[in-house]
């Protein structure tokens, strides 16, 4: 597949690595986004709303001369309709790992792309199953420091994958960014999509 070049207004390490596997050709822009949930919004309305500020504002730096698609994304771990964010300290982790130990959440990425025409979505929704965890697990888990800057306070592409019972849906969407929905929505953009 032919993908277009594109920006990735993002600084995720892990959306980089992912857009590098499917053969993307993409510059990172670095953006500054308000990401407060606003009140009573749901967390489908507010991972998508994120995910658009982000294109967006990658694409408002942009000189007339320089654009082309932008994509943003954004990554929430979703239990029973409460967002576990990016943990503000070991407590903090330690509370979200309490919160999904031996029980199902849900992870939900929505993807958009910014063009001078339109703003395209795609939102994907995954199911992880934690195993229960011993304080003496949690404890290890935070020491690692993996999950300090991850939504709910977990990595599922490292160690925590040893506390991770099931997935039902898609692994890319979990660490960050869907890639099927990425590449339909790149190829759209190339016309290759039906």
């Amino acid at each position: 597949m032919i993908f277009p070049q594109i920006y990735l207004a993002s600084n995720s390490p892990r959306r980089r690595e992912l857009l590098t596997q499917i053969g993307v050709d993409f510059t990172v822009l670095s953006v500054d986004v308000d990401e407060s949930r606003l009140a009573n919004e749901t967390p489908i309305d507010y991972v998508k709303r994120v995910a658009i500020a982000k294109a967006q504002a990658g694409w408002n730096t942009l000189s007339e001369l320089n654009r082309r698609p932008v994509l943003g994304s954004d990554t929430s771990v979703v239990l029973a309709d409460i967002i576990l964010g990016k943990p503000i300290n070991d407590d903090d982790a330690r509370v979200m790992l309490q919160q999904i130990s031996g029980r199902t959440h849900q992870v939900m990425t929505e993807v958009a792309v910014v063009t001078a025409t339109d703003i395209k979505c795609e939102l994907n929704i995954s199911q992880v199953t934690f195993a229960a965890m011993t304080e003496s697990d949690i404890d290890w888990y935070i020491a690692t420091q993996e999950g300090t800057d991850k939504a709910g306070a977990y990595a599922v592409q490292g160690l925590a994958a040893l506390f991770i019972d099931q997935i039902q849906g898609s692994y890319s969407a979990i660490m960050g960014l869907p890639l099927r929905e990425t590449g339909l929505l790149l190829q759209q953009l190339t016309g290759q999509a039906e």
